[in-house]
């Protein structure tokens, strides 16, 4: 899946060298058997972070964009709703700078994405994503969000 604006279409490179080295790693590495962390792939430019929880009801989470990183966030077990809008427009809640998150109220127009297992779903600074949803009720699921330096 590719997502974008017309307007910035062509802004970004998905197959340049930091990318391909994000898909190599997430195709050729035994994720389910690595515990939950922080794993380089590309020096600083690609990071690999391997979360584990139980999924949330939409009004748990928040819309959430980064600044310095793209996301590559792809499901090893389980499933989510992924939530994804324009961020232009969007009304800010909080900023946590360090960690590169900006948190937004809640859009008035959004939509879904169902990422079962295999899927992933590449997020650029300008797309504003709600991750962590549940599809069907509350489930454990194990994700790895890829970060790209921009």
């Amino acid at each position: 899946m590719f997502f974008s604006n017309v307007g910035i279409a062509q802004k970004y490179n998905y197959l340049e060298d930091k990318f391909l080295a994000a898909y190599k790693w997430l195709e050729e590495t035994d994720i389910a058997a690595l515990p939950a962390g922080s794993y380089p792939v590309l020096g600083d430019t690609v990071i690999a972070n391997i979360q584990e929880y139980t999924s949330i009801q939409w009004e748990e989470g928040s819309f959430e964009t980064h600044e310095k990183f793209f996301d590559i966030q792809y499901v090893v077990s389980g499933k989510e709703q992924f939530g994804v809008c324009k961020r232009e427009g969007l009304v800010v809640k909080t900023r946590d700078e360090a960690n590169d998150l900006i948190f937004y109220e809640e859009p008035a127009l959004s939509g879904r994405v169902l990422l079962e297992a295999g899927d992933l779903i590449v997020v650029a600074p300008e797309d504003a994503h709600k991750p962590r949803i549940q599809a069907d009720g509350p489930e454990p699921v194990k994700k790895v969000v890829v970060k790209v330096a921009v």
